[in-house]
């Protein structure tokens, strides 16, 4: 059977009078790698790297479906032909952004019906619609062929951490599951219209004491349940601890005992000892102001969550709900918000030097002055909550004017007296209270202006003084009993704050 050659260099049983003929056959020769649509019907398309070359041109352009008229590109007639008046253009290679496509590209327009691209992986693939749009334009212009390059910048892989980043990531891992997440038995949650669920009043943080599953947190995230005068051992809370392998692990909190005073309370969970893991208490005596910080607490129930920020003041008084002031406060700017209560700040060595309590806001919302209690307080607390299900707080058993008042009254300096109970131990000691003469006067009581030498400004002070001792210590008192000054020498008996 006789063969014939085809333009694109080809044999084929066809004649060749049933190929189309190139349009610039007169003027040029035929190029061997033509790939028209009537060879490939034949079984005559030649091998894709052979495609991937520079077209012929010769064969017919395939005509475009009807679409609206719009402005033609300079030098291209409205019909979409050459205009007369433009220079015929050698073919050129056009580099453009390419989204869609990964790599280099390469866009074979040729002879084919539609146009293609050549991606890294070999395979032949259609091009998004502005692409195409951008090849007709290109073969418009005479361009039988256009490259177009993805010039996406190259992404690098993440370095390593700096020294500072490394070692607060490794502090955070470590002291995470020390961490858990405290929610109010009393409180639930409710779901508002648009089924998501509100975070409930009583959602605050916990620290893991101890191995026997002690956990200490404020007094006010279950202040709820306490607020129902509960038994001990009855449950007051939900206790979720982290375990190793991300998952969090739901506990009933059962109440060990609370001081309102100082707003620190335990409780305890039956959780296996493996999942238990205890915080690093660190001395808060030697902190410094500007020296880094960090806070991981469950802030609007988003568990453990890490802010990093420095010591902004020391030796701050922090009013409990109880009235009573809680001294030696750590001020920080780590972001501490609702549900960070509870929750440990932690110095750069990942010791607990406090427990956040308390943000100072008009908003409800961290404004940048956190407080802390500090541990030396936490360390003098907790054990005793642990032992005997209070705080044997030793004290004078004496009313006190509130330091305003006593300003009022001219008492500059120092903790005045205002009543003396019969039975205590200062009673016996002969100190007196503030009451009325015979004309209707006001009679000042004794002022105390120091306690074993230790200055006193006011009832504050006082009592922050006093936090120093247990029951049963003996003081010197330094009393101011009008224009002369006494020394009295008494035990101090169990507070009943």
């Amino acid at each position: 059977m006789q063969k014939y050659t085809t333009p694109c260099g080809l044999e084929c049983e066809r004649p060749l009078s049933l190929h189309p003929q190139p349009r610039n056959s007169a003027s040029s020769p035929l190029p061997i790698n033509c790939s028209c649509s009537s060879c490939a019907t034949h079984g005559h398309t030649p091998p894709l790297e052979t495609q991937a070359s520079l077209g012929c041109g010769a064969c017919p352009a395939p005509r475009p479906p009807p679409r609206r008229p719009r402005a033609p590109l300079p030098g291209v007639s409205a019909a979409g032909g050459l205009s007369s008046r433009a220079p015929p253009r050698q073919p050129t290679v056009a580099r453009k952004r390419l989204r869609g496509h990964r790599g280099k590209h390469v866009i074979l327009m040729k002879c084919q019906a539609k146009p293609y691209c050549l991606c890294q992986r070999g395979s032949l693939s259609p091009c998004q619609p502005f692409v195409l749009a951008y090849i007709r334009q290109a073969l418009a212009l005479g361009e039988p062929s256009v490259k177009i390059e993805d010039v996406t910048p190259k992404i690098s892989p993440s370095g390593p951490l700096f020294p500072t980043e490394k070692r607060i990531a490794e502090l955070f891992e470590t002291n995470t599951y020390s961490v858990v997440n405290i929610f109010d038995a009393t409180l639930r949650p409710q779901l508002n219209i648009t089924g998501v669920v509100e975070i409930p009043e009583g959602n605050g943080s916990g620290v893991v004491w101890d191995d026997s599953g002690h956990i200490v947190t404020n007094y006010h995230v279950v202040g709820s349940a306490l607020s129902k005068n509960p038994k001990l051992g009855e449950v007051v809370a939900r206790v979720t601890i982290l375990a190793a392998e991300g998952i969090q692990k739901s506990f009933e909190g059962k109440l060990v005992g609370a001081d309102r005073a100082k707003d620190l309370a335990v409780l305890k969970v039956d959780a296996p000892t493996d999942l238990l893991k205890p915080i690093n208490v660190g001395q808060s005596s030697a902190l410094r102001v500007g020296q880094q910080c960090l806070a991981i607490g469950n802030p609007f129930g988003f568990d453990h969550t890490l802010t990093v920020g420095v010591i902004s003041g020391l030796n701050r008084d922090i009013f409990s709900q109880a009235g009573v002031t809680i001294g030696g406060g750590i001020q920080t700017d780590a972001a501490i918000n609702p549900g960070n209560s509870g929750g440990p700040l932690l110095d750069s060595k990942g010791h607990m030097i406090g427990i956040n309590t308390a943000i100072f806001t008009q908003t409800g919302t961290s404004a940048g002055v956190g407080f802390a209690i500090p541990s030396s307080t936490v360390l003098k607390i907790a054990p005793q909550l642990i032992q005997f299900g209070k705080v044997r707080r030793a004290g004078l058993n004496l009313e006190f004017a509130p330091d305003p008042i006593a300003y009022q009254l001219n008492v500059r300096n120092g903790a005045l007296i205002l009543k003396v109970p019969a039975s205590s131990a200062a009673a016996k000691a002969g100190l007196a209270p503030t009451g009325r003469g015979f004309a209707g006067n006001i009679v000042l009581g004794d002022v105390i202006i120091a306690v074993d030498g230790k200055p006193v400004k006011g009832k504050s002070d006082l009592l922050r003084v006093l936090d120093d001792y247990g029951v049963g210590d003996q003081v010197t008192l330094t009393v101011r009993r009008g224009a002369e000054t006494l020394e009295v020498i008494l035990p101090l008996e169990e507070a009943n704050v």
